[in-house]
């Protein structure tokens, strides 16, 4: 795969506007804390409170923690300590290692380090107990507001801490980034580049250091100049490996820091280092290179001071950079932009954000293993229209990321193995069928499905239009995703939903209960569909959709329009019973309602599948005509509001 470039010379991350309030008071964090100093009050936070329910959702804590301010733990508290670094994180007892390395790698960017924990917060003049710090969520900046009561035990912090028992920023960050996430137990286990999205909005790429390309260490040095974070790690191939001890202390299936590239000469020969830190502050590397290994003795002390090289147990350590990719297994690298890497590049990404749901019995078609449902799965157009310069081909970025699966935890829900496929499809309008993923292959795809919060592959592609569908690896599971497209040239992305487009219908003498008597006996008498007995209310709402004559009874010749309409319908709905078992699949609504002259948006059918469809995902006939006499009527009712609107007033 292409790797992930940007352009030369330091770079700030993408500038957003203001953040989105996210307490439920709906006060920012400046409107919280002057009115806590007008009461003369510490801030507690009613949305993320000081007990057990913030704590863990699956377990109880097997000592008791006490919530404690910061001025009740220490004397003089600090929020920064002569500077925000990477030594101010030490991992406590929870799993969140992950989490750990990403805010040591953001220390090693001022600027990003400044969007996430905001300036002009202390302990001093004008604390009220309160602080906030801002996280990337799905295309948008959220401002997290937290008070500063911090789960202690002896009145040691449990979890992250600094080095310095008085500086609190780093400990305060991790209970923000808890609260965003529904608790400190939803913290357990994850990957380095999904902190680091969150830190940035920026663009992940993963490298495999075995596999990885012969320039690979260039790639590195130009990802920490330019301000990009750097995660690393040790597969495990079971369980019984996590956090297992190498025989040169490395952590299996634990997630470090890259936290800097050097060159030292030994002999006349350069030799490639690379800097990397354990979050837990201690246990390192020992094998050449290491603190205390014989291969320093052969470099002067200037250059010792300049690489910063201590023999202390501080969790940071060198190493050669061929040891590194020998022993390390995997390299993730957040970019602030997709160019993050790219020499001499000069040029702006264009980006557009498509947000969109997974829904069982509707949108939540599987991958193209499950070709019957494939079609039915979100689909976005993306057309490319100008080539890159000098080139024949368009360059573009898809990154699918699945939402809020960390806060689902508690609820049971994992994250979902996902991916996408890239379908050329000129001239096609409309979304497309299970016909047209029968004949035609994708042109490109995700490198794999996987089940990591998101997924991304850079492309080049000639000009044309493309069909883009996101989906789960297997049928019927849920979810919301963000999808972000990047490209070099502007390119044109919509959705093939469609708005709702609905066809009017055409405009006998029967009460509902007479029409009720009639349905049910015709219906009855049909053995190919099933369905349960109309209700008086669906035989009224039919009325109310025939009566053109006000007076609530069905005309003649409003009968017969209604009965040419009831034949239709039910001709649909045995063409679309695909199995003939008398019911129709969920995930052949659309398509028969598009034959009734029904297009609707994604959202929309959605709702109609929640509304209609048995928990098998199947609709009875009954089920198909409430909802076809509901649009209808939903149209009509439109329709006359629209004409009504652009009737002049005199």
């Amino acid at each position: 795969m292409p790797h992930l470039y940007r352009a030369p010379g330091p770079q700030e991350p993408p500038t957003p506007k203001d953040a989105r309030i996210t307490h439920s008071s709906g006060q920012s964090f400046e409107e919280l804390r002057r009115a806590c100093l007008q009461k003369g009050v510490l801030f507690e936070d009613t949305d993320f409170p000081a007990d057990s329910s913030s704590l863990f959702y699956s377990e109880r804590p097997q000592i008791p923690f006490i919530w404690k301010r910061p001025g009740e733990i220490v004397k003089n508290p600090e929020f920064i300590l002569g500077g925000a670094t990477r030594t101010d994180i030490c991992q406590g007892e929870l799993g969140d290692c992950w989490l750990l390395a990403a805010i040591a790698s953001l220390t090693l960017n001022e600027k990003a380090l400044a969007r996430v924990v905001p300036h002009n917060q202390s302990f001093g003049p004008g604390y009220a107990g309160i602080f906030h710090f801002q996280f990337w969520q799905h295309s948008e900046w959220l401002d997290v507001v937290i008070d500063d009561r911090l789960p202690t035990f002896r009145d040691r912090l449990v979890f992250l801490h600094s080095a310095d028992h008085n500086e609190f920023w780093s400990a305060l960050l991790e209970k923000a980034y808890a609260k965003l996430n529904g608790s400190y137990e939803a913290l357990k286990g994850g990957s380095a580049i999904e902190a680091m999205e969150d830190f940035t909005g920026g663009v992940a790429e993963t490298f495999t250091t075995k596999e990885a390309p012969w320039n690979f260490y260039e790639i590195l040095e130009k990802a920490l100049t330019r301000g990009s974070l750097v995660g690393c790690s040790i597969d495990i191939r079971n369980a019984a490996e996590s956090e297992a001890r190498t025989p040169f202390g490395l952590i299996k299936g634990h997630a470090y820091t890259v936290t800097g590239v050097d060159q030292v000469n030994i002999r006349g020969q350069k030799v490639e280092l690379i800097r990397v830190r354990n979050p837990w502050g201690q246990v390192e590397w020992t094998g050449s290179w290491s603190d205390s290994s014989s291969e320093w003795r052969s470099v002067g002390p200037a250059e010792q001071k300049r690489l910063c090289h201590t023999a202390l147990d501080d969790g940071e350590f060198w190493m050669a950079f061929r040891d590194f990719r020998a022993h390390f297994d995997k390299v993730e690298v957040c970019n602030l932009t997709p160019d993050a890497l790219e020499e001499d590049a000069v040029h702006k990404w264009e980006v557009t954000v498509h947000q969109g749901s997974w829904v069982r019995g509707s949108t939540a078609g599987g991958c193209r293993n499950f070709l019957d449902t494939f079609w039915t799965n979100p689909q976005i157009k993306l057309s490319l229209t100008e080539k890159d310069e000098g080139q024949e081909e368009c360059t573009f970025l898809v990154a699918l990321m699945q939402k809020d699966r960390r806060k689902l935890k508690r609820f049971g829900a994992n994250v979902l193995t996902i991916g996408y496929a890239i379908y050329q499809c000129p001239g096609q309008e409309g979304h497309l069928n299970k016909d047209f993923f029968r004949y035609h292959a994708s042109q490109a795809r995700s490198k794999t499905f996987i089940n990591l919060r998101e997924v991304s592959d850079r492309f080049r592609l000639p000009p044309g239009d493309y069909i883009l569908i996101p989906s789960t690896f297997e049928p019927h599971q849920e979810a919301d995703f963000c999808l972000r497209i990047f490209s070099e040239k502007k390119a044109i992305t919509r959705d093939m939903d469609g708005s709702v487009d609905i066809d009017l219908p055409e405009d006998m003498e029967v009460t509902a209960e007479e029409l009720k008597y009639v349905l049910n006996a015709v219906l009855q008498k049909k053995k190919d569909i099933k369905f349960k007995e109309l209700s008086l209310i669906s035989c009224k709402n039919i009325i109310s959709l025939m009566d053109t004559s006000g007076n609530g009874k069905l005309e003649f010749s409003e009968f017969k329009v209604f009965w040419d309409k009831l034949k239709k319908w039910m001709s649909l709905f045995l063409q679309f019973d695909a199995d003939k078992s008398g019911t129709m699949s969920s995930y052949e609504l659309r398509s028969a309602l598009k034959a009734a002259g029904f297009q609707l948006s994604s959202p929309l059918l959605q709702l109609i599948v929640l509304r209609y469809a048995d928990p098998e995902l199947q609709l009875g006939f009954d089920d198909f005509l409430n909802c076809l006499v509901r649009l209808e009527n939903a149209s009509r009712m439109f329709q006359a509001l629209t004409c009504h609107s652009h009737t002049p007033h005199p």
